[in-house]
């Protein structure tokens, strides 16, 4: 009789610890119905790195998550819904970028507040976006003399009168 009296209360505890850990995780989670908050779009034209949960920070703060990503079939361009905490209010001239954590960090969305005097209302829409930089893209510029660092060859940041095409990390002639 003393067993299963001994049984019963360890089974009751585990339960116990079982539904602990349980609230744990769906508070912890991005489940859309655990977050209060607005939701904003902004359109970027290269969102890699970036995935739903991501931090969207203002100031290095923390302001809210990702909470969808997606393709728009019209511009072509990665339509990304930002949930705002509540009390956070985004002036209409509000820019967005994608930045990363140091060298092997994970991206997230860096918000800089303009200066205007309306703010963007729920549902609304972040006009300036700056879309996740390749890092291998900048070392090739680099490495062939595309990324105009003093080279005399026309290619860089006045737009050079030798055709070449600024995108092209091969257009300086370093080669």
């Amino acid at each position: 009789m003393r067993r299963n009296i001994i049984e019963t209360v360890m089974g009751g505890v585990v339960i116990l610890i079982a539904a602990a850990f349980l609230i744990f995780a769906f508070n912890a989670s991005d489940f859309p119905g655990s977050s209060s908050g607005y939701s904003v779009v902004a359109d970027f034209d290269n969102a890699s790195g970036l995935n739903t949960g991501s931090e969207v920070r203002m100031s290095g703060v923390p302001v809210g998550k990702v909470v969808h990503r997606e393709l728009d079939e019209d511009t072509f361009l990665a339509r990304v819904t930002l949930s705002i905490n509540d009390g956070v209010e985004l002036p209409a001239d509000t820019s967005a970028k994608i930045t990363g954590d140091g060298l092997m960090g994970s991206n997230y969305i860096s918000l800089s507040p303009g200066g205007a005097e309306d703010n963007i209302q729920p549902g609304g829409r972040i006009e300036y976006t700056q879309g996740a930089m390749n890092l291998m893209d900048l070392i090739g510029r680099f490495v062939f003399g595309g990324a105009g660092g003093g080279s005399d060859s026309g290619a860089g940041t006045d737009g050079g009168s030798n055709g070449d095409s600024d995108d092209n990390p091969f257009s300086s002639g370093a080669l």
